[in-house]
């Protein structure tokens, strides 16, 4: 029997892909269970922990986010010890699939979560849709959903013109529509953007007594990516996993964003958009006097050649 420390640590780089869901499955048959749902999806089990940790991944996504092209859990559980159900899917597909469904199922007639002192379900973009829309599979479950969307029902969001071509999959029927199924949870978190419209039209569809939407401006599109180049997708899964997620503790741990380039890239483009010049310029100031962005530094020597040209006024400024 492998250690399973030893085991979640195999490097999965570089494989086709059905060598690296082989490789995947020998890895969650040797502590736990693996099992195909289709040709796009599959569930790998790591048993390990009295806590659960659920997450809704995609291949695609794993490889890109992973330098070990390992799913996003393995990492978290292997230095927590929790418990990890991973549910993969090729491409984008919401999990929209019968076969999931059942999985599910399965999953609530066997009492399988009830084996487990604490679940937290976890996703992003259409997998966070998928995290909060199974989560009803385990009341009392916790959720973090990172731009989840609520729905592609047309009837219900026909403005996200994003993926018209998924709206043939149905969102009517069973695990359907995401905020509904949050109504079992103990409480879920729902990440986003506010300036980014049609992530905060669905984080709006998410109002539930149960749900903190968590709001982080001018970090774009690519919110997970953000959380992890600051380190904080773990924190922020470790403490909801223990009950210690609040908005206070996790704004805390959001002030990394003034040291990434991507949010303070998309600040001062932001800031531009006001024509506040002193703004503008005490941006550019207390960026260069913490990093080395030449785009800040062209910035303010800009603003300061306006004003010695008299075209803007800017107040006395520390250098």
């Amino acid at each position: 029997m492998h250690d399973e420390t030893d085991i979640l640590e195999q490097d999965l780089t570089g494989m086709k892909p059905l060598e690296w869901q082989a490789s995947v499955a020998e890895i969650a048959e040797e502590v736990g269970m693996y099992q195909p749902l289709g040709k796009r999806h599959f569930a790998a089990f790591i048993d390990q922990g009295n806590t659960l940790l659920v997450t809704f991944e995609s291949r695609q996504g794993i490889h890109l986010l992973s330098d070990m092209a390992q799913p996003l859990g393995f990492e978290l559980v292997k230095d927590q010890g929790w418990s990890h159900l991973c549910l993969v899917s090729d491409g984008d597909t919401w999990f929209r699939d019968e076969r999931v469904y059942g999985f599910f199922d399965q999953l609530v007639d066997d009492g399988f979560f009830e084996e487990f002192d604490s679940v937290l379900f976890y996703g992003a973009g259409p997998c966070g849709y998928a995290a909060a829309a199974y989560s009803v599979a385990a009341p009392g479950a916790r959720v973090v959903a990172v731009q989840p969307q609520a729905t592609l029902d047309p009837e219900m969001a026909g403005w996200d013109d994003r993926f018209s071509e998924m709206r043939k999959l149905s969102f009517t029927d069973r695990y359907g529509y995401a905020p509904d199924m949050l109504d079992a949870a103990q409480q879920a978190f729902v990440i986003y953007d506010p300036y980014q419209p049609l992530d905060a039209m669905h984080a709006a569809l998410f109002a539930r007594s149960n749900v903190t939407r968590l709001k982080l401006p001018c970090m774009g599109d690519e919110i997970q990516t953000r959380l992890l180049e600051m380190d904080m997708l773990f924190r922020s899964l470790s403490l909801a996993g223990t009950d210690a997620l609040d908005a206070q503790v996790f704004y805390q741990m959001a002030r990394a964003r003034r040291d990434n380039n991507v949010y303070l890239k998309n600040l001062l483009t932001r800031v531009d958009r006001t024509d506040r010049p002193y703004l503008t310029m005490m941006l550019c100031q207390n960026v260069n006097a913490r990093r080395s962005m030449p785009r800040f530094r062209r910035r303010a020597q800009h603003l300061a050649e306006r004003a010695a040209a008299g075209e803007i006024e800017l107040p006395e400024l520390s250098a």
